[in-house]
């Protein structure tokens, strides 16, 4: 008990570290998906009055509430430059489009003394029809599932029903295939090249395998930025292998080689390609050299030594390294940024758009527990395929 104690206390400033440096920082961000709370703090009085609407006729509580808070919220604007009517103006557009420019004109329109309700009407036509109330609603917080549907390229109704989004608003989970489909092809290439070449290593002379071991690792030791940067130059039009191919007389004009597709798989299988070969390589040496030779001796050819005995031994490799090029490859942003066309973006590159262009940081945080929920869906059925009950009792 006392050693397990000590032990449990040695360990405890690094998961105290953990939590706070790591956890809490990635867990508040991931809470902005869920969290809703700009239109509720502007708007708390029209929140409260619709709480127990019927969606019918909307009451005159409602409009005095509107038109308090719009007259509240602009005179805390003009005092302190908040913006609060302009970001609930941003949430309550998500919802309903015309919301952003519909309540900065309400607000002016409701500045000084007189009916709400008139007021609120000769603001905008919309006013007289249950949608924004509705939005106003939907929008009360504290939490929300609006975008992370949105994410999901879903919609909820008026009447509260999830339905498909409009086909102009429906780009997320294309994107997300494209994702999924960008990950498996620069993981499949990597296994081809990679298989090969651990067992290269693995058959290699001794002197040889350090020299094949380090070129291997030789990405490591150059940054991403670099290695993208250089790939570049080397595939742009006047770059070095069109310049060889003209040389060569293979082709009459220079390829189109950069911002495409081909240009963000062949950075990424430089980028990751070590991540396939080290887990093989170690499967691969730990194999028994003489069960290849048991297997000729009794009859077996060279394709079937390969396929019914080394390829199943090594196949926990192969699993391996699968799975860190794939998690790896899903969150890729640099590479398809800098190398690849408007149709070759990744989820992440869409995640730094909303967190850095637009500041929407809580549609940022749905778009990230997107990516999250796939790669935890990899290692799930990677570990259903492998058996972690296996892994733990072996």
């Amino acid at each position: 008990m006392t050693s397990r104690r000590g032990a449990i206390l040695l360990v405890a400033p690094l998961l105290v570290s953990l939590l706070i440096g790591f956890v809490a920082p990635i867990g508040a961000f991931l809470w902005r998906a869920v969290a809703d709370d700009e239109a509720a703090a502007v708007l708390p009085r029209a929140v409260a009055a619709l709480r127990d609407w019927d969606g019918g006729e909307v009451p005159d509580a409602a409009f005095a509430a509107l038109g308090e808070d719009l007259r509240e919220a602009r005179a805390r604007d003009a005092e302190t430059g908040a913006g609060g009517i302009a970001r609930a103006a941003a949430r309550l557009n998500a919802e309903l489009p015309g919301m952003r420019s519909l309540l900065p004109a309400t607000g002016r329109r409701v500045a000084g003394a007189g009916d709400d309700r008139a007021r609120i009407l000769a603001a905008g036509e919309a006013w007289a029809t249950p949608a924004p109330w509705h939005a106003i609603r939907r929008a009360g917080g504290p939490v929300t599932d609006f975008r992370l549907l949105a994410s999901l390229d879903l919609k909820r109704s008026l009447a509260g029903d999830i339905g498909a989004a409009p086909d102009d608003a429906a780009i997320y989970r294309g994107i997300l295939a494209r994702t999924l489909w960008i990950s498996a092809s620069a993981t499949i290439l990597c296994l081809a090249l990679g298989y090969p070449l651990a067992w290269l290593i693995a058959t290699a002379p001794a002197r040889a395998q350090p020299w094949l071991l380090g070129a291997v690792l030789l990405p490591f030791w150059t940054s991403l930025i670099v290695r993208t940067a250089a790939w570049m130059v080397l595939l742009q039009k006047e770059g070095m292998v069109n310049a060889a191919l003209l040389g060569a007389g293979l082709v009459g004009d220079p390829l189109p080689l950069l911002l495409n597709r081909f240009a963000v798989l062949v950075a990424m299988v430089h980028i990751l390609l070590p991540f396939m070969v080290l887990p093989i390589l170690a499967v691969v040496r730990e194999i028994d050299p003489l069960l290849p030779r048991a297997a000729a001796s009794l009859g077996a050819g060279r394709p079937r030594i390969f396929l019914r005995v080394l390829l199943p031994l090594s196949l926990p490799g192969v699993g391996a390294g699968c799975l860190l090029v794939f998690v790896q490859a899903l969150g890729f942003y640099v590479t398809p940024a800098l190398l690849g066309g408007p149709h070759d973006q990744m989820l992440s590159w869409f995640i730094g758009f909303y967190a850095v262009r637009t500041v929407d940081w809580g549609m940022a945080a749905a778009l990230s527990v997107l990516l999250l929920a796939a790669v935890a869906t990899v290692i799930a059925l990677y570990g259903r395929l492998i058996g972690f009950d296996k892994v733990r009792t072996a």
